[in-house]
């Protein structure tokens, strides 16, 4: 029976529908088209623009739409919209932000992918924009939207902080009831922030807290705010920091909460994939299922529209070119009704995309795609028959170390120039095995290969671990265990490679020289007589020493193939077989291979003209592949990420969008998916239970992976330190000194220890109006970016201003545009004290805020900087005009950058 869905919501629909004219065109005639974020409110059914400082805070009551442009290398832009609903937004502003959304697409060419986000329940691409977290601000834009200016410090609220890869802050009652002992806490206190870590918090939280707390600083207050950290477990060891907690809170009476334990993931990988056909029949939707996966390219029809169920966990929505206008303008609508007509969760992840416009995760559903007009590439990758043929470009080595992307492209880490080491597993130890016979692998043994090269004249080594058809399963495991010894040995640099008989790498078969012989059974152990098989068959592909190898297949005739070449090896002869789609290089890698596999006189045979006695070997002449060559391109998938971790006491995989070398986490195992291989990735920081899951882990990603993935696809295990370009190449802008000295935890709050004990955060208690009062200040409030003015019990602490400028404590019915916590600063501590009472450092900079003329800051050394000057942060103490004049950005565009690339910018102008 197919499901009929109520195509329209009623009158509430009409009403959005109606909005859809040609005046709202003009909502768009400010959209830019530039790469970067763009993030808009529904305010009266209108979208109002929210200012950059703001990006990542979310009122709760209300929707917001997220434009992000990506400028791709080659390919041009892309763009994705997504329009997020608060927990309590009202279902008008549901309907409008859906609508606005729509609109959107249509205005940016109907190219971009649409995303349907749940407070709470955001895709890991739309998480992906704020790295630093998500922040939930209680209330919405109903009593009106402010734009407020970054410096505001009127401000008291607690932020309850959950998460270790994904941050969300949401905010909580200001009360010691709020807090628990598993999770971290910022009380907001505008001037001061200061962060409370549960007892029961890991490392990598409390670091991902820090970055939250300093991005609030940097963000909304302009760098003008002191941050404190206080370990929940070891409170008295920050006796000055808890009185400010306590001043605010009041005295803590009763113990505190429980943990509370985190959300359980998402299943990383949905195997239960499905296709239904939408259309409209008699003003209901019909959905009718087409297939199940594995999926493939061909079941689209451009006239009609799709959706892609993946197991409950996310609905896809594919619109054909040629499907109809109202079609696609109700695809959105036909996704949410389709959730509730299978009584899925409200907050099930929904994406829509047109035909040539499908998001790589779509992709990833589908067995292979191809994209239109697709043009062969470096590295490119074709299948004729069963195995894979590999068109290898023509590369120089220098390349491959300079574009660590090329080499990752094409899998290799240099021209298989470098030297070669092989040992058999032999009674389960380590047997070295005769240069001579290096490149001839049987199928029931084990081997490991130990290849080492040089980049800028270090040694880097390359461990790969093959395991024959027949091996026995002791075997295997002790190939396994002698790789771990071989790795100690030279202390854990090697990098390791799974490679399964048959599916070896590009990189394997260039260190063999052309001379890769795969035999499909038997021993190469000295001693052991191989029984008389026969007559032996085999299938040689390549062009060149970089790309051949040359595999035993049954010796039948149906194993030829009109594209290859082939040796037959009988007692008497071997006969070297040509196809008529054979080139001539081929030919030229097949006489080269007969040499070595064979000393005895060679026949060339060319198809079509063998001797009787050639079929008689291969148990006569019968029907085999003679289709003319048919070389079909294998799709370039993104590649994509994963987390595997056991943090929360059980294992799991989280997938990590749009990711950068700095979503590598040294505490955990990252999976990296090329789709032609597998990385493991390994944190020096990793447990041993973790490692050793990923192995697992990464077998049964691939075995149920819904696009029916091969399960002997090579996996390859990569420490942290010693990443190969293969694998640095699939990241934007690697840093090889990034581990040497990242942003540890440990680091970052010894920073803030620094910085505190010049600017002490204190709250002048003498002068404290504890007013425990529900009502809080009379014309309370506070205002915080992006958002309106809400009502906040602002009850616990009225504080003095402690600056010089006014000795005379601020009376309580001063107006409250002083900030709610000040700072007490050493005497020589003249610059800080500008920072608080917001002076101005230099005439010359112009305007209100506190700037330093350039040249105080410009290629100086710390110690010639002035007083005060933090050096790692000197772009804050430049007025606007000289920031964007010597970094070529604005600073909220700046802001939004990544570490490393703010880093660039501050060492190209001098302010490193």
């Amino acid at each position: 029976m197919e499901p009929r869905i109520q195509s329209k919501n009623g009158k509430s629909w009409s009403k959005f529908s109606r909005m859809m004219n040609d005046d709202n065109q003009d909502t768009f005639r400010n959209v830019s088209r530039s790469p970067g974020l763009q993030i808009w409110t529904i305010n009266n059914m209108q979208m109002v623009p929210v200012p950059a400082q703001a990006f990542g805070n979310f009122f709760e009551g209300d929707c917001y739409i997220v434009l992000n442009i990506n400028e791709n290398k080659g390919s041009g832009q892309t763009a994705d919209i997504h329009y997020w609903i608060g927990n309590t937004s009202s279902q008008d502003e549901q309907g409008a932000a859906a609508i606005y959304t729509t609109q959107l697409d249509e205005y940016l060419g109907g190219s971009p992918v649409q995303y349907r986000e749940v407070q709470g329940s955001e895709s890991p691409r739309f998480r992906s924009y704020f790295k630093n977290g998500l922040i939930y601000k209680k209330g919405g834009v109903a009593s009106g939207f402010h734009h407020v200016d970054t410096n505001v410090y009127n401000i008291l609220r607690l932020l309850h902080v959950k998460g270790r890869k994904h941050v969300t802050a949401t905010e909580v009652d200001v009360s010691w009831k709020s807090f628990n002992k598993g999770d971290i806490f910022l009380l907001d206190m505008g001037k001061a922030i200061v962060q409370w870590n549960g007892p029961e918090s890991n490392r990598r939280e409390k670091l991902k807290a820090v970055m939250l707390a300093q991005d609030i600083r940097d963000r909304e207050r302009g760098g003008r705010a002191q941050i404190g950290v206080i370990e929940g477990g070891e409170e008295q060891s920050s006796p000055e920091l808890m009185k400010v907690m306590t001043a605010v809170l009041g005295q803590r009476s009763g113990p505190l909460q429980e943990a509370i334990p985190d959300d359980a993931p998402d299943q990383v990988q949905k195997t239960n994939v499905k296709l239904y056909h939408v259309f409209e029949n008699s003003g209901n939707l019909v959905v009718q299922e087409v297939a199940t996966q594995p999926l493939t390219q061909d079941l689209l029809n451009s006239s009609d529209c799709y959706i892609l169920d993946q197991g409950g966990s996310s609905v896809m929505v594919w619109k054909g070119k040629h499907s109809s206008k109202e079609e696609r303008r109700e695809a959105l609508n036909r996704a949410t009704g389709y959730i509730k007509a299978k009584n899925y969760p409200s907050s099930t992840t929904v994406e829509v995309m047109n035909e040539g416009g499908e998001s790589a995760m779509f992709k990833h559903l589908f067995k292979s795609w191809r994209e239109k007009g697709q043009t062969q590439g470096l590295g490119t990758t074709y299948s004729v028959g069963k195995i894979a043929k590999v068109d290898q470009v023509k590369f120089d080595v220098m390349e491959l170390h300079a574009r660590p992307e090329l080499a990752a492209q094409q899998r290799m880490v240099d021209d298989g120039s470098g030297d070669v080491k092989v040992w058999r597993i032999e009674k389960l130890e380590l047997a070295e095995v005769n240069p001579s016979t290096y490149g001839q692998f049987y199928g029931g043994d084990c081997y490991l290969v130990l290849y080492t090269y040089q980049i800028s004249n270090q040694q880097q080594y390359i461990l790969y671990m093959w395991q024959g058809r027949h091996a026995t399963k002791d075997e295997i495991t002790a190939c396994a265990y002698q790789a771990v010894n071989i790795d100690n040995k030279y202390n854990g640099a090697p990098v390791q490679v799974r490679v399964v008989m048959g599916k070896e790498p590009r990189h394997f078969l260039a260190i063999f020289k052309g001379k890769l012989i795969v035999f499909e059974g038997g021993t190469g152990r000295p001693g052991v007589i191989s029984p008389d098989s026969g007559p032996r068959l085999f299938q040689v592909r390549g062009t060149n020493e970089l790309n051949t190898k040359a595999t035993e297949v049954l010796a039948r005739a149906s194993s030829l193939n009109t594209n290859d070449v082939f040796l037959l090896k009988t007692d008497q002869m071997c006969y070297l077989w040509y196809g008529k789609g054979c080139s001539g290089d081929e030919r030229v890698m097949g006489r080269a291979m007969s040499d070595v596999l064979s000393k005895q006189d060679k026949q060339v045979v060319m198809e079509g003209q063998e001797p009787a006695e050639f079929w008689v070997a291969l148990g006569g002449k019968a029907p085999y592949a003679s289709d003319k060559r048919l070389q079909r391109e294998e799709p370039p998938h993104s590649p994509r990420l994963f987390e595997c971790s056991n943090q929360t006491g059980r294992f799991q995989m989280t997938e990590v969008e749009d990711f950068a070398q700095s979503d590598l986490d040294e505490e955990d195992v990252m999976l990296l998916d090329t789709w032609e291989e597998i990385f493991l990735w390994v944190g020096n920081l990793a447990n041993e239970y973790e490692t050793k899951e990923a192995w697992n882990s990464s077998l049964e990603y691939l075995r149920s992976h819904p696009a029916g993935r091969d399960p002997d696809t090579p996996i390859t295990f990569v420490k942290q330190g010693y990443e190969p370009p293969t694998f640095t190449g699939w990241f934007n802008a690697w840093d090889p000194h990034k581990w040497s000295g990242g942003n540890s935890y440990e680091e970052m709050k010894t920073k803030l220890s620094d910085a505190a004990s010049v600017s002490q955060i204190t709250v002048d208690l003498s002068n404290a109006n504890l007013n425990n009062s529900p009502g809080g200040v009379s014309g309370g409030g506070y205002r915080a970016p992006g958002g309106p003015v809400s009502s906040f019990p602002f009850s616990k602490v009225q504080v003095a201003d402690l600056s010089p400028r006014s000795s005379t404590p601020t009376s309580p019915s001063t107006p409250r545009s002083q900030p709610s916590a000040s700072m007490t600063l050493s005497p020589s501590s003249s610059l800080n004290q500008s920072f608080v009472d917001g002076g101005t450092m230099s005439p010359s900079a112009g305007g209100s805020g506190m700037y330093l003329d350039p040249q105080l800051l410009l290629n100086k050394s710390p110690s010639e900087l002035p007083q005060g000057v933090d050096p790692t942060q000197r772009e804050v103490y430049l007025s606007d005009l000289d920031f964007e004049n010597l970094l070529g950005t604005k600073r909220a565009d700046f802001q939004r950058l990544p570490k490393w690339r703010q880093n660039d910018l501050k060492k190209k102008a001098g302010l490193f």
